[in-house]
């Protein structure tokens, strides 16, 4: 007899309530129910905060690393050499690829072991972890003199980015279908707000340093949304989430089990293979994406605007993180099955930004931002509608690990940019 296939067709989420049997209605659910939904959103906004200020911090982190003397304001135009004072490209000594792979490269270690034991961790231990690593990066980053010690503060951003995205992917599953968008737009949210911050607060006087203190509150606020704003799926009312696990509330008083520990290998392999379908079309729209970001960001450069090289750098990225807010926030409008397409219209992003990496041929740097608005579409719409998917599509049973384990797609993608943009950042900086 043959093993049953945990990706056959789910029904839709209109279809599946009405195929629930009709409650009574339960004063305090839909309290309860909104309560939840604002609290993925914050869940997200907060875990990829940090996440998002260190990739927008980038060129400071390594051009305008502070002396003790001048700690108060934005540093002035940097008096390091490039690393070829002859390039167009005004170059960094270090390629912005290396603050990327040091933002990621903890993340995917982590989503590559979790499938085998991260399951054995209650939450609550989880989420305190990311929330002390996330406000040990901006510590550590913002007093830091040296690159290197800037490097293991995004690792301590990394770790607790890559931590909170599986864990409360992972979370998910014992939650109606409907908190994944309001997560996506929270992931969005904090990519919008981490750039816009980071460019507004430096933009008005603050020092790259002094700002990533005042960005202290983030942490805290991911602590409280968890332990004070989420409600357990116990409150929800519904049967099947009474008996699958006390997630938060009383969560150490009661033995930790979860859909996870009882799936067998032959199990989680039939769903893996099954998720392949999302992963390996996702992963390709953040590998284009990020090879933008952070390997050609820094060579599109401008000689014939206001903005200097770092404030350009700023606005690319905030620009981007806009268009992966709006993106992220539509999955009730505008919804993708074939992410194939999303990712062939990112391949084609990547190659037309290469093209003018090499002949500079675009006459305005706002042709630039508007591409650059596309392109986090693009991704944001890859994102919110693969775990949308994912989460309608698999068996009740699989949701909890279909979700951790898909979340690998977007990292993988983002490690392999990111490798083979620092190569790239030394063979342009050093032959034109």
């Amino acid at each position: 007899m043959a093993p049953p296939d945990p990706w056959q067709q789910q029904p839709a989420d209109s279809e599946r309530e009405e195929l629930l049997p009709i409650k009574p209605h339960q004063p305090g659910t839909q309290s309860v129910h909104w309560r939840n939904l604002v609290g993925f959103w914050l869940l997200g906004l907060c875990n990829n905060f940090s996440y998002v200020v260190m990739l927008s911090a980038a060129h400071d982190i390594l051009k305008h690393q502070r002396t003790p003397e001048n700690n108060s304001h934005v540093d002035p135009e940097p008096t390091l050499t490039p690393h070829n004072s002859t390039s167009r490209y005004d170059c960094n000594p270090v390629s912005t690829a290396a603050v990327l792979l040091a933002d990621i490269l903890p993340t995917f270690i982590i989503k590559l072991l979790a499938p085998l034991g991260l399951h054995l961790m209650p939450y609550s231990p989880r989420v305190i972890l990311c929330g002390a690593c996330a406000a040990g990066s901006f510590l550590l980053v913002a007093f830091s003199q040296e690159v290197m010690t800037s490097l293991s503060g995004v690792v301590l951003a990394s770790i607790s980015s890559g931590l909170g995205e599986i864990t409360f992917l992972a979370l998910t599953a014992f939650y109606p279908s409907e908190v994944v968008s309001w997560w996506s737009s929270g992931t969005g949210g904090a990519g919008l707000l981490g750039a816009l911050s980071y460019l507004g607060l430096t933009l008005v006087g603050l020092s790259p340093g002094n700002t990533l203190i005042s960005m202290l509150g983030i942490p805290v606020l991911l602590l409280a949304t968890y332990f004070l704003l989420l409600k357990s799926p116990d409150s929800l009312g519904s049967e099947e989430a009474s008996v699958q696990q006390p997630l938060i509330e009383g969560e150490s008083s009661k033995p930790y089990s979860n859909f996870n520990v009882s799936l067998s290998f032959s199990d989680r392999w039939n769903v893996f293979k099954g998720l392949l379908k999302y992963i390996v079309p996702l992963a390709l729209v953040y590998f284009a994406e990020y090879f933008i970001n952070q390997g050609l960001f820094e060579l599109l450069f401008f000689r014939n605007t206001s903005l200097n090289h770092a404030q350009q750098y700023r606005w690319y990225q905030m620009l981007y993180q806009a268009g992966v807010f709006v993106s992220r926030s539509s999955l009730h409008c505008c919804r993708f099955r074939f992410i194939w397409i999303l990712a062939a219209l990112q391949f084609l992003n990547l190659g037309f930004l290469m093209t003018e990496v090499s002949f500079s041929f675009l006459p305005s740097i706002y042709i630039v931002f508007l591409i650059i608005l596309y392109e986090g579409f693009l991704g944001g719409a890859a994102y919110v509608n693969s775990f949308h998917n994912i989460a309608v599509e698999t068996q009740e049973e699989h949701r909890e690990f279909a979700m951790a384990t898909a979340c690998i797609a977007d990292t993988l993608g983002i490690s392999l940019s990111g490798a083979l943009a620092l190569p790239l950042h030394d063979f342009l900086c050093q032959n034109h």
